[in-house]
């Protein structure tokens, strides 16, 4: 399969952070949007956003909106904002544990926003698997394979998450598809940040990779329905632990 033009995951998935939202819900929107990029480190610590009209424009939303996104963004810490020359937003990352911030978040998803949003990408994971089965050579499915291992040798959940991301985004790019490329990084960049508070728990982590590497044998063989069997085994896996996370009274509690 010929990648030529296919420029890589982590640069993709940055680009879909100033795509326009898809969303009625816009604030909210793009408060997760780019909140969960911060998050995973798609925006660095310190990095000054696209002036209000440019990322109002980009992400597709007025500048009303993208003020009041703007203003809860400052409120958690996660922006700041400086008047006079030179000035602009800016991102900062709160000092303090990333998974107390992610869990609040976490509770701007109803339950069964998260089980639609996993049976949605569970479709898209299975389709792409399917497809790179077919359309893949062994040689192509190296860049799945890197980011496997890089996963195996990282303890940080923001990296793993990353990696995990990554290694989707590859994969709907073996099955040759940027429809459904555009799609894996639409999911990265609205569920991608989350995913550190169940990749932190090493035996969740373990489980998980362990699918990778049984779909990345799966595609090898060429194996379609296995292949698209595990990718969907796969995305569960990831979205159970938030969906048990958000049903803990603690996070109902939160939200009120």
């Amino acid at each position: 399969m010929s990648r030529t033009g296919v420029r890589r995951a982590g640069d993709v998935a940055r680009t879909a952070v100033f795509t326009p939202v898809d969303t009625l819900a816009r604030v909210d929107a793009v408060i997760r949007r780019l909140g969960d990029a911060i998050e995973l480190g798609l925006l660095a610590d310190g990095e000054q956003l696209p002036g209000e009209t440019d990322l109002a424009n980009q992400l597709g939303v007025s500048t009303v909106t993208l003020r009041e996104a703007l203003v809860a963004l400052r409120q958690q810490g996660l922006v700041t904002t400086r008047r006079g020359r030179g000035g602009g937003s800016f991102v900062t990352v709160p000092e303090g544990p990333p998974a107390a911030r992610l869990t609040a978040r976490l509770t701007a998803w109803s339950p069964e926003e998260l089980r639609d949003l996993a049976d949605h990408w569970a479709a898209i994971a299975g389709a792409a698997a399917r497809l790179a089965a077919v359309r893949t050579e062994p040689d192509d499915l190296a860049p799945l394979r890197r980011s496997a291992e890089e996963l195996a040798g990282t303890a940080d959940p923001a990296a793993r998450s990353r990696l995990h991301g990554r290694f989707h985004v590859e994969l709907a790019a073996a099955a040759q598809s940027a429809r459904l490329t555009r799609e894996m990084v639409g999911f990265q960049t609205q569920v991608g940040a989350l995913l550190c508070l169940a990749l932190a728990e090493e035996a969740h982590c373990q489980r998980v990779l362990g699918r990778l590497r049984a779909l990345l044998a799966a595609l090898a063989e060429g194996d379609a329905e296995a292949a698209r069997a595990l990718a969907e085994h796969c995305v569960q896996d990831s979205m159970d632990p938030l969906i048990e996370l958000r049903l803990r009274p603690q996070a109902v509690a939160a939200r009120r």
